[in-house]
């Protein structure tokens, strides 16, 4: 999911250097959403592991 973001991020990039401001703020909201939504389900597996490592021991 992080490596679609980085595309979208890119290709907002790109767009923005270009002078395509509507695509470049829709990549740039895109690859915001899949890094956030990446982000969450990274916490939710850290906590879960930490969790499941405190009970295991």
């Amino acid at each position: 999911m992080i490596k679609w973001a980085i595309i979208f991020f890119v290709i907002s990039v790109i767009a923005g250097l270009l002078g395509f401001t509507g695509i470049a703020a829709g990549a740039a909201g895109i690859a915001r959403v899949l890094f956030y939504i990446a982000l969450a389900i990274f916490l939710i597996v850290l906590v879960f592991g930490v969790l499941l490592g405190v009970l295991v021991f």
